[in-house]
């Protein structure tokens, strides 16, 4: 039984009854009750008040008249509070209520059907000359968990990936092996790929400074000033020139280049699918680059024909958005290459093809703002029937609070590091809990360390706003005390425990008399779905996580107050039991959602 949808439709009978009005389900606002008052759902009559044309108090005592009168088996009293109508649910109620979540093996998710939208998620998109980092961490986490959050909206849902796999940034990488690498592979130097490929990318860097260097030098010697001998040794300098010649041959399916880039893609491919898997997350499709540059310049002269976009004298091809309150944007430049902007149009297009879209939501940084809003415009323009409605999900920077922890190329934070340090942390900080159970190999301990530490990191990721920054603490996410993964993870385990004790008992939720304790715990539990609802209309997997932290810590403050196993009546120790069981199904499932495992010992 739905208390919530049962009292709305209450209260619009009563509407009807009472003032001879019909009132929309979305005008009767109910929420829990404040603590101060009595009461579980409050239900707000300022919105009634021209139809009764009387004051709030004689509103709600109405109203509130009716329902007892009317719905006595859900509501037992109330009380009014100024403009407040306090319901006090009945405990039959709530029992029900709590059977029926026993019941529901897929409590508070919405069905997937035939006819259900679909909806594509775009996240990841890294680059195929370096590996992945913090940034990607937080990005890949909040896509896959959005992913997970749009189907238990009842959404078909795409996870997508585009791989940036061409370019000069990647000849930078091919060009440095060609001339240092002396044959090196992943295997012979027992590096992931990506890793590999990443140093050989910092390795073009150091000797392309150390040359403009000298080159800037040499032309100060010569008598140029310092800033135009600057500019001539960037103009100049070999390194660059043989990068730019290799993309070139690239661009023209130079069989040599050609083979040497698919060769150390591999190697990066097999690295990043290594990172994904400690992750936990993965694609329905991938698409790359390298075959959308083309479908976007194409689509883009396609536009240019129509009169969407021009051509300057210098031969490149712009949108001008100047009607839309924006300025000009480049497609294609004077030489005909492709920008980010044109890939894109090329990829939404092969999309396209590939499914029949209804919603399109790309997780990208908040630096990127500006591109989706040209993005969506044109995508519109060139009859994208979705184009218009994307959705750029934007999220903030994360960072450290020491700036970095180990870092290959001392800039940013490498992925692997992270997960391999935060499974190391847990392994210590979880030592004497582990070492407390019974009969526990290495390899559970060691299992049981990677779930708590990469619980650690993805909560503590997904329970901050995704449009905010944020500063990642991994000391403090592995806290079993607070808003933290293993904070929820540990109180999961502990209802297990419970539960295996009791495992002969038949647990089904009879009709006890509740305390207000086991009540508001119910109340929480009835929550799910509402939660649930919102993260996906806000697209805010925050939601989900916030949700599962304070069904954790209502549940330990029931644990602490209240007997379970040792509870001397049987009727109360089932419904305690029942209680515990719903519990653990709910913060599995929500966890779950975020791609966060809960262990059944800890």
């Amino acid at each position: 039984m739905q208390i919530e949808s049962t009292l709305v439709a209450a209260v619009q009978a009563a509407i009807q009854s009472l003032y001879g009005q019909e009132v929309p389900e979305k005008m009767v606002q109910l929420s829990a009750t404040k603590k101060e008052f009595e009461g579980h759902l409050t239900l707000v009559v300022f919105p009634f008040l021209k139809m009764s044309r009387k004051a709030p108090e004689a509103t709600a005592q109405e109203i509130g008249d009716y329902l007892v009168t009317n719905l006595p088996q859900v509501v037992a009293r109330f009380n009014v509070i100024k403009g407040f109508l306090n319901l006090v649910i009945a405990d039959a109620c709530w029992g029900s209520l709590l059977a029926d979540i026993q019941k529901d093996k897929n409590y508070g998710l919405k069905p997937v059907t035939e006819a259900s939208p679909l909806v594509m998620i775009e996240y990841s998109s890294p680059n195929t000359n370096k590996p992945l980092h913090l940034g990607h961490v937080r990005n890949n986490l909040l896509g896959w968990a959005l992913a997970q959050v749009m189907q238990a909206n009842g959404n078909k849902v795409v996870k997508t990936n585009i791989v940036n796999d061409r370019g000069i940034h990647i000849c930078k990488s091919m060009l440095a092996w060609q001339k240092w690498g002396n044959g090196e592979t992943p295997e012979s130097t027992g590096k992931k790929g990506d890793h590999l490929i990443g140093d050989y990318y910092v390795a073009f860097d150091k000797h392309y400074r150390a040359e403009l260097k000298e080159l800037t030098e040499k032309f100060v010697a010569e008598g140029m000033d310092e800033e135009a001998a600057k500019e001539r040794a960037e103009k100049e300098s070999p390194l660059m020139q043989e990068a730019r010649e290799m993309l070139v041959k690239w661009e023209q399916n130079d069989p040599e280049v050609r083979g040497l880039w698919k060769k150390m893609n591999d190697w990066v491919y097999a690295g990043f699918d290594e990172t994904y898997k400690a992750l936990g997350v993965g694609f329905d499709k991938i698409y790359y680059e390298s075959q959308t540059y083309l479908e976007g310049k194409e689509k883009v002269m396609e536009g240019l024909e129509k009169g969407f976009f021009y051509r300057r004298e210098d031969g490149s091809v712009w949108a001008n958005l100047n009607a839309e309150g924006l300025d000009e944007k480049l497609l294609l430049r004077a030489d005909g290459t492709s920008v980010y902007m044109t890939q894109d149009i090329g990829t939404a297009k092969l999309r396209f093809q590939d499914f029949p879209i209804d919603k399109m939501i790309y997780v990208v940084g908040n630096e990127q703002n500006y591109h989706f809003q040209v993005l969506s415009i044109l995508l519109d323009k060139l009859g994208f029937k979705w184009g218009k409605d994307l959705v750029h999900f934007s999220y903030g920077m994360v960072e450290l609070p020491n700036g970095k922890m180990k870092s290959r190329e001392g800039t940013v934070v490498d992925a692997d590091d992270l997960i391999a340090k935060m499974i190391s942390d847990a392994r210590e900080m979880s030592q004497d809990k582990v070492n407390k159970l019974d009969d526990i190999t290495e390899e559970e301990a060691q299992e049981i360390a990677r779930i708590v530490g990469m619980g650690a990191l993805k909560y503590f990721i997904l329970k901050v706003d995704a449009r905010k920054n944020m500063l990642f603490n991994p000391e403090e996410s592995i806290d079993f005390n607070g808003n933290t993964g293993p904070f929820i993870q540990y109180t999961y385990a502990r209802i297990r425990s419970i539960l295996r004790k009791a495992e002969a008992v038949s647990l089904t939720a009879n009709q006890a008399e509740l305390s207000e304790k086991e009540i508001a715990l119910i109340q929480q539990l009835a929550a799910f779905g509402t939660a649930v609802a919102q993260a996906g209309t806000d697209y805010n997997v925050s939601v989900i996580a916030n949700y599962c932290y304070d069904l954790a810590k209502e549940f330990n403050g029931f644990y602490h107050d209240f007997q379970i196993l040792k509870e001397t009546d049987e009727q109360k120790r089932l419904v305690r039991l029942a209680l515990c069981e719903a519990v653990a199904k709910v913060i599995k499932t929500g966890m779950g959602l975020l791609g966060i495992e809960v262990p059944e010992r800890m």
